[in-house]
């Protein structure tokens, strides 16, 4: 979701601003500093960012995530989560965005604002990094079409080759002008390295001709203030012909220029002019490149930041396996298997073996809750418990949780958590105590309460740590209480710590208010780190103090000063707690018997299926030996029929088709009753109904031994399994209904008869039709028939051409003429 739309102008601010802000610089983030400095600083929300920086492949982007604040736009905030959740998904398959180191550039394109301004070797070289990830990164998003959200950031990427691939061709890696920058450059260098050459040979010779070589101080040839020098010995430098141009540190040595070789020097430094100048020409060509495109490259680097951010997160996330926030409007805030994500970063650390998950569920509508059983859903949570039991950690894991939330994070919480857009969240935690300005614990911590109370609204999370504390227990109490009652008044959601029983009883009976505790173990007093909402915890000040070694004459004596009230009051609780553990167990008893019969209806629901499925391939088996022999027969009627023709028995033909009628009527399959009555057993001569048929047959013999009968089906005879026969229709109380005639059934008139339309039929529908048909057609004494088939993709009337070729008889066939249906239509020619 980052930075949506964002102009970035030549200056842009460097100042914190909420998370909303970076994603969308729009006015519906006026609101965003809703939750102050201070409370981002008792949460340690820093930490956490810091945490997320650590991932970002720039100094820009970290210092972007460690200003992210919290923002209250739904619609934003859920752009930023489908964001980070289509990095993950791509993560998951095995992609990664395509990151990796980048500076900032934009302190460069400000140096170029002036006309006629020029970056050195150095700043160019900036560019090369971050033009590659704009291309690549380019590259990656165009064909994709599931990171729509990634590619709804505006502006999107670029690659800008006709400015990276000059100057990477022109800069290399340690910042210095390449050669290939142009070819000037390179003529003017080459030319440069060839007098150098021979200015070193020219020095050389004259070494060997003149007979100098006595008055050197060594035999190297070097540079001084860009001239060739040799070193020459001071007390012999008027034995050399040329000029001083430096003395050694020591005064012995005279670094001096042949004259003979000045005329070849000065020609190369004027080739070095010439090289310079080039190479000024070069820089501000690739400036000017860089201007003309600044504020798209620009925009361009404010999406590779978002992104950057963006997969920051994404890599937080998965790194400690965190779920999408789900938020909402209606204030409900609903923690499931809740995990302070610092904590969590303690345990991978080592720190902590285990972390213990949070529960709690406050506020929203009743019809917007889950559970419903609450007419009024509670809005103030107060949670008692023994000292270092968890209270705190409870109180910021809420808070942090709910920050996340509110810059699109993913969080540590089950998917059924859910957060509500917050418009404050105020904060009392921790001792501020203040000898400066005379405030005590109490007095401090009451100074807060009404900074709180004057900013909370029905909008706002309350975070109160050790409420009413500092002071005389009563009147802290009552205190405590009042706060609680004007918060509930104003609408806030309220989560409260404490040490006492005054206020668990004025909570107890407050609507709207619920007590919760951090569970304990009574026997190893040892608190569990578990929050039990409903039931409210105890401080066990008492066995604290002894299990650290407090003498048992002053546990004694606090044990006779609590008197019967408070051992009533813990007997109380004990009763509460066993209670609650009966519950829980019998939960457990009910949850493990549902799943029980969960996995026997999952069980029952594959052997119907398996069943299913094997009904069918009976069914299958069976209509295919039925067609089977049915195709056998039909052959051998048509001779029969061929020779019965030309002896003009009418009376057998007509037995012969009443017999192929009524073989078709019985093999053809039926919908089965479902109040088929089941078969016993099955003996040879029994009457009975073969159920994936639908048809009534008689039983020939049976073979237990393979659980199968043999049973005439009218005129035919089929192994049928026992499993598939029930008692026949006629004694299961169904009167038999004669059956629709077969799918190839059509009344055949001798003279008239002449056409089989096909259009719209499958290959073996329409192949069922032809046979008989052709049959009829040639009993009926006809010489030529059409079948119609139509053009449509051609494997019909291919699949029925074939057939006629094959049938015996046919004699001939061709395509229909104009007025016949031209190749839609077959014309038959029958043996007389």
């Amino acid at each position: 979701m980052i930075l949506k739309a964002l102009h970035i102008t030549w200056k842009t601010p460097q100042v914190p601003v909420s998370f909303a802000k970076i994603i969308h610089y729009s006015d519906s983030y006026r609101h965003s500093h809703m939750i102050a400095s201070e409370t981002l600083a008792r949460l340690e929300f820093e930490k956490l960012l810091a945490e997320i920086a650590r991932h970002a492949h720039s100094e820009s982007s970290a210092d972007k995530i460690l200003a992210i604040r919290p923002g209250n736009d739904l619609a934003a905030l859920q752009d930023t989560s489908a964001r980070i959740a289509e990095i993950r998904s791509l993560k998951r398959s095995g992609i990664a965005l395509s990151l990796s180191s980048f500076e900032d550039i934009r302190p460069a394109l400000e140096l170029l604002r002036p006309a006629g301004a020029f970056l050195a070797p150095q700043e160019l070289l900036l560019f090369i990094p971050v033009l590659r990830l704009y291309a690549a990164i380019s590259r990656q998003f165009a064909h994709r079409e599931d990171i729509t959200a990634l590619k709804g950031i505006i502006p999107n990427l670029k690659g800008f080759p006709e400015i990276l691939e000059p100057i990477e061709s022109s800069i290399d890696h340690d910042g210095s002008i390449l050669d290939s920058a142009s070819t000037l450059l390179r003529e003017t260098r080459r030319a440069k390295r060839a007098l150098a050459g021979r200015i070193r040979k020219k020095i050389e010779e004259i070494i060997r001709s003149s007979g100098i070589e006595i008055f050197l101080q060594d035999d190297f040839i070097t540079q001084r203030s860009g001239r060739w020098v040799i070193p020459v010995r001071m007390d012999s430098k008027g034995m050399v012909k040329g000029v001083v141009h430096d003395v050694s540190s020591s005064g012995e040595t005279a670094f001096m220029e042949p004259l003979e070789i000045i005329p070849f020097v000065n020609e190369l430094e004027n080739l070095a002019a010439d090289e310079k100048a080039e190479e000024i020409r070069i820089l501000r060509q690739l400036s000017g490149w860089l201007r003309e495109d600044a504020a798209e490259i620009t925009a361009c680097f404010g999406t590779l930041l978002q992104l950057d951010i963006l997969n920051s997160m994404a890599c937080f996330a998965e790194e400690f396996d965190l779920e999408p926030a789900r938020l909402n409007d209606h204030g409900e805030l609903r923690l499931v298997d809740a995990r302070h994500p610092l904590l969590m970063m303690m345990q991978k650390r080592g720190a902590l073996a285990r972390v213990e998950p949070l529960g709690l569920h406050l506020g929203g509508d009743p019809g917007e809750r889950i559970s419903t059983v609450q007419a009024n859903p509670d809005s103030v949570m107060v949670i008692t418990g023994p000292n270092a039991g968890g209270k705190t950690i409870a109180l910021k894991t809420a808070g942090m949780l709910s920050l996340m939330a509110l810059c699109g994070l993913p969080v540590p919480a089950g998917p059924r958590s859910t957060f509500p857009l917050l418009e404050t969240l105020l904060v009392d935690i921790g001792d501020e105590q203040s000898i400066e300005q005379s405030h005590s614990t109490f007095s401090a911590q009451a100074a807060r309460i009404s900074a709180i109370l004057g900013q909370a609204g029905a909008r706002s999370l309350v975070l109160l740590d050790e409420l009413g504390a500092g002071t005389e227990p009563l009147q802290g109490a009552a205190i405590a209480c009042g706060v609680l009652k004007e918060l509930q008044r104003q609408g806030s959601m309220v989560i409260a710590t404490t040490h006492l029983t005054e206020i668990i009883g004025f909570v107890h009976r407050s609507g709207g208010m619920i007590n919760a505790g951090m569970e304990f173990d009574d026997r190893s007093f040892t608190p569990l780190y578990r929050l039990i909402v409903g039931e409210p915890g105890q401080s066990h000040a008492v066995e604290i103090a002894r299990r650290f070694g407090m003498p048992e004459g002053v546990i004694s004596f606090a044990r006779q000063m609590l008197g019967s009230a408070g051992s009533e009051f813990t007997a109380l609780l004990a009763e509460l707690r066993q209670r609650r553990s009966e519950y829980e167990e019998l939960k457990k008893s009910i949850e493990t018997r549902e799943s029980a019969l969960e996995a026997r209806r999952i069980e029952l629901d594959v052997r119907v299926a398996d069943l299913e499925r094997l009904r069918r391939e009976t069914a299958e088996k069976a209509w295919g030996d039925a067609r089977e022999l049915i195709s056998t027969t039909r052959r051998k009627m048509n001779e029969l029929l061929a020779e019965l023709k030309k002896e003009k028995r009418s009376e057998i033909i007509d037995k012969l088709r009443r017999a192929e009628v009524e073989l078709t009527e019985q093999i053809k399959p039926r919908a089965e009753s479902p109040e088929l009555l089941p078969l016993a057993s099955a003996r040879p001569g029994d009457a009975v109904h073969i159920r994936s048929l639908g048809y009534d047959g008689v039983v020939l013999s049976t073979d237990d031994r393979h659980a199968k009968a043999r049973v005439r089906a009218g005129r035919i005879e089929i192994d049928v399994p026992l499993a598939d026969l029930s008692l026949p229709q006629s004694t299961a109380g169904h009167a038999r209904k004669k059956a629709p005639a077969g799918s190839w059934r059509f009344d055949i008139e001798e003279s008239d008869q002449r056409e089989l339309k096909l259009i719209g039929l499958r290959v073996d529908e329409a192949l069922t039709l032809l046979e008989p048909f052709i049959s009829h057609a040639a009993a009926a004494g006809l010489g030529e028939v059409r079948v119609i088939h139509g053009i449509g993709t051609g494997r019909l009337r291919e699949a029925v051409r074939e057939e006629l070729k094959r049938h015996p008889l046919v004699q001939g066939q061709r395509a229909g003429e104009p007025h016949e249906g031209r190749d839609g239509a077959t014309v038959v020619t029958l043996r007389n």
